[in-house]
């Protein structure tokens, strides 16, 4: 797998990891902890969330302008890693997050870390394939890089849902997903009838019926609330090492700022025919990053409304074994490892009998797949209930869908990652003018941003409307945007060559 490919490429990738495992603490529990911290609607928890996610992207361009003005683009890099550090450790003072504007407070700040380092290194790998040693495995490349920055997501989810539950433990409390909700209800006097409350307020005090029921709400919110803030400082560890890692191979790392760019002397049609080459794959990477605007809308539902189904509608069991809602979010960086090798397989012994398709192609190819993931959706919610019909007395465990539905969801979800979100940056790194390196993967960045912005809109359909529609509602703008890049393909392969 990592035959002809640069020395470089892994030293990277494991320096990403603490980035990727921070993004996964946050998409497995940023919502629910926001609804549980803050007595926030999902629509409300849905508008922070989205601020967040278009924040971190947004940012990346504000990173690559940055890096390319002053050309220290390591610098840049060491710099968002120590800033993403900060960030998480304001996060995890339960006495400093007192207010969800506090909150986004310290999100931004860990945003604003994100931008300086996330597209300032995917141009450190993609100078890597500037090497004509090792063009031809530019996609190869950063599909490896890909599925590297994604082991710490593996446990992430795990890890962080461990630290909250064994703090909930340690105060005598087990965990529930529907507790902190009920009991913000409850202290709210929102609840008219208490008896699920009152069920499973013995369930989690080891069987025991709490006396007063307002002394236990306010326990246990403190307890579910305080134990999300200590799970956000495990992201801490994991920047930290990122850091070691970076500072040790740095020498190391090629510097896009070094690139070299001998001057020779050019005609002046030479000159247009130049301007007129960048303009057309400045318009060609234009064209992908509002294709994949739809892909990460949809995409990114991972942490939001898809998040809040497996609260709401999902068996949180599996046999016998008590899960997490928040665990579904390990699927998709462990299915990024594992499926990542046999994606390659497929793409090279394609490529020995020359039916490779292109990397624009493999993006809509990518779209379509995506579409299907909420198909599955749309039919597995046929059934349910609307939310406002459950809001306030949770479905009983007979009435919930079973956890494979979103497993296998989220697995569909990460085979179209695979052909989109790697390969987008190998195109872009290809497609980008020299000069513009930094700022075009902040651009590709940004279109991520844009697609994140509209987030909120999937958490406003999952309180008002039907499940089914909601879900149908990104089935059908990823077959859109598949048919729009697969018509652009001829043009994109051109441009790209």
């Amino acid at each position: 797998m990592f035959k002809n490919h640069p020395k470089g490429l892994i030293p990277t990738a494991l320096a990403n990891m603490g980035e990727r495992f921070g993004f996964y603490v946050m998409m497995a529990i940023l919502t629910l902890f926001l609804m549980s911290k803050f007595n926030l609607s999902g629509k409300e928890a849905g508008a922070y969330y989205s601020i967040f996610y278009c924040s971190i992207y947004i940012l990346a361009l504000v990173g690559g302008l940055i890096a390319d003005k002053t050309k220290n683009y390591k610098g840049t890099i060491i710099a968002g890693l120590l800033v993403m550090s900060l960030g998480y450790a304001l996060l995890a003072i339960p006495a400093l997050i007192t207010t969800e504007i506090i909150a986004l407070g310290a999100l931004l700040v860990i945003a604003f870390g994100n931008g300086l380092f996330k597209g300032n290194l995917q141009a450190v790998v993609g100078q890597l394939y500037d090497n004509p040693k090792y063009s031809a495995r530019r996609d190869a490349g950063f599909q490896i890089f890909y599925m590297f920055i994604n082991i710490g997501g593996c446990v992430a989810p795990f890890i962080a849902t461990w630290v909250r539950n064994t703090f909930v433990k340690m105060q005598g409390f087990a965990y529930n997903a529907d507790l902190p909700g009920l009991c913000h209800k409850y202290l709210d006097g929102q609840l008219a009838d208490t008896t699920k409350f009152q069920e499973l307020a013995t369930t989690v005090s080891n069987g025991v019926a709490p006396a007063d029921l307002m002394a236990f709400a306010n326990s246990y919110l403190d307890a579910f609330n305080t134990g999300f803030h200590y799970a956000f400082s495990v992201a801490i560890v994991a920047m930290l090492i990122s850091l070691v890692i970076f500072l040790l191979n740095k020498k190391s790392l090629p510097n896009p700022a070094n690139k070299d760019t001998k001057a020779v002397e050019v005609s002046k049609d030479e000159i247009r025919q130049d301007a007129k080459e960048i303009k057309q794959r400045i318009l060609a990477l234009f064209a992908v990053f509002g294709i994949v605007i739809f892909f990460w809308f949809s995409f990114h539902q991972n942490g939001l409304t898809l998040t809040m189904f497996a609260k709401d509608y999902t068996l949180l069991k599996i046999g016998n074994m008590e899960i997490s809602a928040e665990i579904f979010q390990s699927v998709n960086p462990f299915i990024v490892v594992f499926l990542t090798p046999v994606v390659m397989w497929i793409f090279g012994a394609l490529a020995k009998r020359g039916k490779e398709p292109s990397t624009p192609k493999k993006i809509g190819i990518g779209m379509g797949i995506a579409a299907l993931a909420y198909v599955v959706m749309t039919i597995a919610s046929l059934s349910l209930p609307n939310y406002s019909v459950i809001e306030n007395s949770p479905l009983a465990d007979a009435a919930r869908v079973t956890p494979w539905i979103l497993f296998s969801v989220y697995f569909i979800l990460t085979v179209a990652e695979l052909f989109i979100s790697p390969l987008g940056l190998s195109f872009v790194s290809k497609v980008a003018p020299a000069h513009l390196q930094g700022l075009m993967q902040g651009c590709w960045l940004g279109a991520t941003a844009v697609g994140n912005a509209a987030l909120v809109l999937g958490a406003v359909m999952y309180e008002t409307i039907s499940l089914a529609a909601t879900w149908s509602v990104f089935a059908i703008v990823c077959f859109i945007s598949m048919a729009l890049m697969l018509c652009m393909v001829k043009w994109l392969e051109r441009v790209a060559k």
